[in-house]
């Protein structure tokens, strides 16, 4: 065990903004939109929020008790209330932000490249384009470009790199989207984009796979299951109110995907994309608006450019949270230091997603196992943990904590909502998943 002091925020400011940032990226900001597209608009928005509150809150609620009680990362956290029976959890969290961190930096690199080559109208063809940054050298060189200024932000410390950077980042995050909602308001053709997105379809509601969905696009969107906001807890003091900062980040996280929306399906109706974009989600942000964009002439590409520096503020943060896990777990349980455990685990992140960067199926299949089965799995295990065998969660979020008013729902749901939904969604994971690993191997 590391010997030195624990890192702080230095300010509450600070890790609410950072934990926002590690909620808040490619997910909110183009994948939310994307379902609801396809998910019958208000009404997986609404289903969104339902399970958001049923089981977002709560567990990410969970995470912080653990990892503020424990002051320590998801390893010794999960050892120190549950005993070493419980040490293979935390590494289940490590294990899938790890995976998933070598290979989201793939995609990030993708929105980097993209916010770049805006600048001068994207290209003459999207496609062309996208198959040249996706895959091969060049998308190889951006996922490493692109790691190397995760592993900046992290080696820097909690206060100095991922305060500091989250401070700056999140605020410009939300004036960038704000900027972008007003300007597709004003498109001829956005008016059928807000109907498609703010109309509720009823029989939606009931539907089986829109709510799977809605469920599953609520727990992965507050960066649950892997550790990241049990880490960030484990930074906080006792004075924190963990109830409300739960409910603010995670309020947070709605308002972000919510308003990233409203930038997205009046853009898509302007331009005509409504039929594209259900054929292929990356085809839809990398080929589809690019190819609009630059229609757009000197406009396209002012707005095209904002639009993928928005995506990659929002990459960046999420990236920094996953590579934090990574560190803080090698700090704690190896004694090493800050830089050494940032060089090290940012070097064999990058290493393990180069694979991820020469072939798409590859990045396929790596984001179905980590990024739609082990987050579940791990979620479902903790809210088991923290209902059921956590001696005392009520006492660990007590501190800081203005009454005791709804922790007894709260434990309730950890204990007979959260782990039957979890349980549904991770049924429709394991069977997507069994069919991912088919494909590729067979």
């Amino acid at each position: 065990m590391s010997g030195a002091p624990r890192e702080k925020w230095n300010s509450r400011t600070g890790f609410v903004l950072a934990a926002i940032g590690s909620a808040v990226g490619l997910g909110n900001m183009w994948r939310f939109s994307y379902l609801a597209a396809e998910h019958g608009g208000a009404a997986f928005v609404v289903l969104y929020l339902g399970f958001t509150l049923l089981v977002g809150v709560p567990v990410l609620l969970a995470e912080m008790a653990l990892g503020r009680g424990a002051r320590r990362s998801p390893i010794a956290a999960l050892e120190h209330y549950g005993g070493r029976s419980w040490r293979g959890l935390g590494a289940l969290f490590v294990v899938s932000g790890f995976v998933i961190l070598a290979y989201y930096s793939v995609i990030a690199g993708w929105t980097f490249a993209y916010a770049i080559s805006g600048l001068t109208g994207f290209g003459s063809d999207p496609a062309a384009t996208f198959a040249e940054v996706s895959t091969g050298p060049d998308a190889v060189a951006w996922h490493l470009a692109f790691m190397a200024l995760v592993v900046t932000v992290v080696i820097g410390g909690v206060r100095g790199g991922i305060e500091r950077a989250a401070v700056f980042l999140m605020p410009a995050l939300l004036v960038l989207l704000v900027g972008l909602a007003l300007y597709a308001s004003g498109l001829e053709g956005s008016g059928e984009g807000y109907r498609r997105y703010l109309s509720i379809d009823v029989s939606a509601v009931f539907d089986r796979d829109v709510m799977v969905q809605a469920a599953g696009q609520a727990f992965f969107s507050l960066s649950l299951g892997m550790g990241a906001m049990l880490t960030f807890a484990s930074y906080v003091g006792r004075d924190t109110d963990l109830k409300r900062d739960s409910l603010v980040i995670s309020a947070s996280d709605f308002g972000v995907a919510f308003l990233a929306g409203l930038v997205v399906f009046p853009l898509i109706f302007a331009f005509g994309l409504e039929a594209q974009v259900g054929d292929s989600t990356l085809g839809a942000l990398f080929i589809t608006l690019p190819a609009a964009f630059a229609e757009m002439g000197a406009a396209g590409r002012v707005v095209g450019t904002l639009f993928f520096v928005g995506l990659a503020v929002g990459a960046l943060t999420s990236a920094v949270s996953l590579l934090e896990v990574v560190v803080s777990t090698a700090i704690d349980s190896l004694g090493l230091s800050r830089r050494r455990a940032t060089l090290f685990f940012g070097s064999v992140t990058a290493l393990l997603g180069i694979p991820a960067a020469l072939d798409i199926e590859i990045l396929g299949l790596m984001d179905q196992v980590a990024g739609n089965f082990l987050l579940v799995l791990g979620g479902f295990l903790l809210a088991v943990f923290v209902g059921w065998r956590m001696p005392d969660p009520v006492a660990a979020v007590l501190p800081g904590a203005a009454s005791r008013w709804g922790l007894g729902a709260w434990r309730g749901l950890l204990r007979y909502v959260v782990p039957p939904i979890l349980l549904w969604v991770l049924w429709g994971s394991a069977e997507a998943t069994l069919a991912a690993v088919g494909a590729v191997l067979g």
